[in-house]
């Protein structure tokens, strides 16, 4: 049942061969004889558009180290089947992959890691426990967990089997777990498998951020990013020969053959949590491949949510997509998803230029030129075309584009590469720029765990270069920065501070400045639209797609009759609202700040799908969930 291993290892491993359709034509028929191949890839694919990724976090009251168990389980016939479980070697966030439909997430600490639900063990569950429900595609969050130190009774009894399959090791699928290079999980058949099975991948091992060694805050981070069926073991010859009393590598190890942004996506929600927890203040990206794609999605979409990337490099990156990819979205009876948005005219590529990369990212090219010379083909480097290594809208960007005698492969082995990319990393430094310490406080007792807070930093005067700044609750005191200096509105994402609810501060160079804030939930309602209909090109884990002409969306109770103000088109600051506190909708998403406590009634309306109407409740002092609106087609 396992497809040859020519066909395993990659569409950037068979393009070199592949220079007409007659070609491709024959790679498909012979992906077709494999048999059980094409089934698997077409489950795969099945798959990624009926599933969701719930996300997480765990906090614990014991000092022990893991493994941590947390499971997602559906009832059937008053039984309870685990559908997916993750091992975490400390507290922090979690990932589950499920089908469309209903369920429970517990947690508990595995002390003799038998993936048995023991007696004695510290457990914690979601709600009392809260039924989660997931759609078909997208990413479900905020399903916190608290393990206290003693055991406590939850809903699943003592005795409860995880899983019948017991693997030989339990990784940690936790941000920054610890690992070897040559530990065979980055092995080449985990790669492969990464690319044509994906979602296999993703419930077997997850996605996660990789390190050498213990987090060292005198060393800069330098996140290792792999291609399309690699693995983080390709980089060994870098991590070899490198300043490693400067530097500490660290590995982003995905499945390959997702879709593109939902791995960005990943990507944000791993180094948010990274940063929470080791407030480092810089991080080069190093990609290769298709992860330059990877990675330039992440900065461009997800560069405000996360503004310490100083340096970018990028290694032979189809920075204009793949055309066979096209063709093969198009004449393939089984698609790999990331071929979806490798199609040079897609809207993921697209979207890589929307807006440019922040002027706080320093960013460099690398190219090889030792490839393919034939009537049949574009000049290329074995494997991608030059129009698209060297596409336009990346090169106008970059500081520098280095052009090496190296093919497609060989450009992570070169010494000549390694020389260049050691003088850049090694002579780079960022702006300077100022600090910032932050002081809060809650005023108001909260049910369950503190709120995280957000801190949001919009120069006065400029467009498009906010900043968001994740804190943890117990962040108090802490220094923040670099930020360029300049003058600022600061505010609390989700909380309100008592007083001004945003404020004016001065950064300046090598200076502090200091922020002071006492918080309390702002009474919010807020969530994001979803629909049956958008499934078609939403997958698992891409963060939901707005696909609605909203007619209005009102709020009437307690004294209160709100309508949403609708915002549309690309050059809407949304900050320009959320900052202010200004009820609005844009992009699927919606928010009322401001409550006061009591009930009311939420009613949405777009068109050609029936109107919504759900009693929504708001207590004084508690946080609420975002919501998730399933909207019912018309017909």
């Amino acid at each position: 049942m396992n497809a040859p291993k020519s066909t395993m290892g990659g569409l950037e491993r068979v393009l070199p061969l592949i220079f007409n359709k007659i070609t491709v034509t024959f790679l498909i028929i012979c992906l077709v004889t494999t048999g059980c191949a094409l089934i698997k890839l077409n489950k795969e694919s099945s798959q990624v558009l009926a599933s969701t990724v719930l996300v997480g976090r765990i906090s614990t009251g014991f000092p022990g180290k893991g493994p941590i168990i947390v499971a997602a389980y559906a009832m059937n016939q008053g039984k309870r089947e685990v559908v997916h479980y993750t091992v975490l070697h400390d507290y922090g966030e979690f990932e589950l992959m499920v089908a469309k439909g209903n369920y429970y997430v517990f947690a508990y600490w595995d002390k003799n890691s038998n993936l048995i639900y023991d007696a004695g063990e510290p457990a914690g569950q979601y709600g009392g426990p809260k039924i989660v429900s997931a759609p078909a595609g997208g990413v479900v969050g905020d399903i916190n967990i608290a393990i206290p130190g003693k055991a406590q009774n939850i809903d699943v009894s003592s005795g409860f089997e995880i899983s019948s399959v017991k693997p030989h090791k339990l990784y940690s699928r936790l941000a920054g777990a610890i690992i070897d290079l040559d530990d065979e999980l980055f092995s080449e058949e985990h790669g492969s498998k990464g690319y044509w099975e994906g979602v296999s991948f993703f419930k077997e091992f997850g996605g996660n951020i990789y390190f050498l060694e213990e987090y060292d805050p005198q060393k800069i981070p330098v996140l290792f990013i792999h291609g399309a069926g690699g693995t983080p073991k390709g980089w060994k010859y870098f991590v070899d020969n490198i300043d490693r009393t400067r530097f500490q590598p660290w590995f982003f190890y995905y499945p390959s053959g997702a879709r593109i942004q939902s791995m960005s996506y990943l990507l944000l929600w791993k180094l948010q949590n990274l940063q929470n927890k080791y407030h480092f203040d810089q991080l080069y990206i190093t990609a290769h491949s298709m992860g330059g794609l990877v990675a330039r999605s992440f900065i461009v979409d997800h560069g405000a949510r996360f503004p310490y990337v100083k340096l970018f490099v990028s290694l032979a990156t189809p920075w204009g997509g793949v055309g066979m990819a096209e063709y093969g979205v198009k004449q393939s009876p089984a698609v790999v998803p990331c071929w979806i948005d490798m199609q040079p005219e897609s809207a993921f590529i697209q979207s890589l230029y929307r807006t440019k990369m922040p002027d706080t990212v320093s960013f460099y090219m690398f190219f090889g030129h030792q490839g393919s010379r034939n009537p049949f083909r574009s000049n290329n480097d074995s494997t991608i075309a030059f129009s698209s290594l060297l596409d336009r809208r990346a090169q106008s960007e970059a500081k520098m584009n280095y052009a090496f005698n190296e093919d497609h492969e060989s450009i992570i082995y070169s010494e000549a590469v390694l020389d260049q990319y050691n003088v850049i990393i090694n002579s780079f430094s960022h702006p300077s720029g100022g600090y910032l310490k932050i002081h809060f406080s809650f005023n108001h007792p909260f049910e369950g765990e503190r709120p995280e807070p957000t801190l949001i930093l919009q120069p006065i005067g400029k467009k498009r270069a906010e900043m968001e700044i994740r804190l943890s609750a117990n962040d108090n005191g802490r220094v923040l920065g670099p930020f360029p200096a300049g003058d600022y509105l600061a505010t609390f994402g989700a909380l309100t501070a008592i007083g001004k609810r945003y404020v004016p501060v001065t950064i300046e160079n090598n200076e502090t400045s200091e922020l002071k804030y006492v918080l309390t939930p702002d009474n919010i309602i807020y969530g994001t639209l979803i629909s049956a209909l958008q499934s078609k090109d939403w997958a698992a884990g891409m963060p939901y797609q707005e696909n609605f002409t909203i007619q209005s969306i009102t709020l009437r109770g307690t004294g209160s009759h709100r309508k949403l103000r609708l915002l549309e088109g690309e050059d809407v600051n949304i900050y320009d609202y959320v900052i202010p506190r200004a009820d609005c909708y844009y992009k699927g998403n919606f928010v009322f700040f401001g409550l006061p406590a009591g009930e009311f009634e939420l009613i949405i309306r777009a068109q050609g799908y029936k109107p919504f109407v759900k009693k929504c409740f708001v207590k004084a002092g508690k946080q609420n969930d975002p919501m998730l609106v399933e909207l019912t087609p018309e017909q």
